[in-house]
């Protein structure tokens, strides 16, 4: 770890970004939350951690936070966020910063995201023209998005949604956010494009089947039509886009299982945690 030892994490209150700080705070870095003024979970951030106002959409917005800064853990999000800001944020970062490490996505890894496409692989383009080490954190699922069905779970013994079959190597989140925090206060992962996933291939129905089993109660899958799930998510918010890629891609993990590998415990010393023990950890989420 460098002197300064100061790092700044973006999206810092979202599903992997208090786990990141908690994490940089464990490695002795000083930690910078960036988060937006009126942003609702800021409880989330772990004690010790600053708090700096600011917005990726106003790329002037990140001068002080980035002050004095050594790395970056970036999250951009894809879902309230355009791209258009992106080049912007990224000289920013470059003028001050030494390291970044980037939350990508397992289809810029498999070569199913396309750069036009204004997501992963675009930032992660953008990255390689700078200066700066990078390193990239391309994810698979995370075991978090078993969240999504909690309120069926909840109310009923039977989720219907599409795909149950499709098989994915999800990765506990904050399994990635100590991948990142390694990545920026320790040598040797400069220009590294890590797949950072779990260590078990589990299907959608089978990780009902478990969050049944640590609740005490039989749960059962249903399909939902790939047309009628589409409507569903786009009614809900989804860019159409990321609805026919995600339900495209779930269709091929119903042929074969999602690529996987041993990156959790290669850099961080300890194997990856499964399924079974992050939703013992949330059981009361699904009662």
């Amino acid at each position: 770890m460098t002197a300064r030892n100061v790092v700044l994490v973006t999206a810092a209150t979202g599903n992997v970004g208090p786990h990141a700080v908690a994490h940089l705070l464990d490695a002795g870095a000083r930690v910078r939350a960036l988060v937006l003024r009126d942003d609702p979970n800021i409880g989330r951030l772990p004690q010790g951690v600053e708090i700096c106002y600011g917005d990726l959409a106003e790329p002037d917005s990140l001068d002080e936070a980035l002050e004095g800064v050594d790395g970056v853990f970036l999250m951009w999000p894809f879902f309230a966020l355009p791209v258009d800001t992106a080049p912007a944020v990224l000289k920013k970062i470059e003028a001050k910063a030494r390291r970044v490490a980037f939350v990508s996505s397992v289809g810029v890894h498999i070569g199913l995201e396309p750069v036009d496409n204004n997501c992963h692989a675009y930032i992660e383009q953008l990255l390689e023209r700078t200066t700066l080490e990078w390193t990239f954190l391309r994810t698979t699922g995370f075991h978090c998005n078993a969240l999504g069905f909690a309120a069926q779970i909840s109310t009923g013994d039977v989720v219907r949604y599409p795909y149950g079959e499709a098989t994915r190597t999800s990765v506990d989140e904050g399994d990635l956010a100590a991948v990142g925090a390694k990545a920026l206060t320790s040598d040797g992962h400069a220009r590294k494009k890590y797949l950072v996933s779990g260590p078990e291939e589990l299907s959608q129905a089978e990780q009902v089947r478990i969050i049944g089993e640590v609740i005490g109660r039989e749960l059962s899958w249903q399909d939902v039509e790939h047309g009628a799930a589409r409507q569903a998510m786009v009614d809900s918010g989804w860019p159409p886009s990321y609805a026919d890629g995600a339900l495209d891609y779930f269709a091929t993990l119903t042929k074969e299982p999602e690529v996987g590998s041993n990156v959790v415990e290669e850099v961080t010393g300890r194997p990856a945690r499964n399924f079974r023990s992050w939703a013992a950890a949330r059981a009361d989420a699904f009662r």
